[in-house]
């Protein structure tokens, strides 16, 4: 049996290489190959990457994220892309700071998106295998592609909301 450690530094650097890659994110899979029944990764998410909303309701599989660390906002719609809910989620640091929770649990039909709130934030994705990248995500039809002309200003609403909430 071998044991996996992972680090401050290995923390850091996944954090580094998240802020110098061109989404402003960088995932460390901690599973060998999408057909495994458990699916564990480290997503390194920066304050200025847009993750558009999307839900994995294809794949119905619970989808649980963790911070480890850092601070994020999980944001949930409705089918027509209103605010239904924001929850923020961080490290045991946050907590002391009135964030309520150390991480969040979704269903496979909820349209979500997250945000990093601090620079450097890195979430544990937990989710049952195996994976089937062709059915993995559903982008939301009312969001911007994270590629278009629009998702900056989209981005930058979700922003505003989750700083005033």
């Amino acid at each position: 049996m071998s044991v996996k450690d992972f680090s401050k530094t290995f923390l850091d650097n996944l954090s580094l290489s998240a802020f110098h890659s061109p989404r402003g994110r960088k995932n460390f899979n901690l599973h060998l190959d999408y057909a495994e029944p458990c699916q564990r990764l480290f997503n390194a998410i920066g304050i200025e990457s847009y993750i558009p909303p999307h839900r994995h309701h294809q794949d119905p599989k619970e989808e649980t994220l963790i911070a480890v660390k850092g601070l994020f906002a999980l944001i949930i719609f409705d089918e027509a892309g209103e605010i239904k809910q924001i929850s923020e989620f961080g490290t045991e640091k946050f907590l002391t700071q009135g964030v309520a929770n150390v991480g969040v649990e979704l269903s496979p039909d909820a349209w979500h998106t997250v945000l990093a709130l601090v620079e450097g934030s890195i979430l544990l994705e937990v989710k049952s295998g195996p994976f089937i990248a062709s059915a993995a995500k559903e982008n939301a039809p009312w969001a911007p592609a994270e590629d278009s002309s629009d998702a900056a200003y989209y981005f930058g609403n979700l922003k505003k909301l989750v700083t005033t909430k």
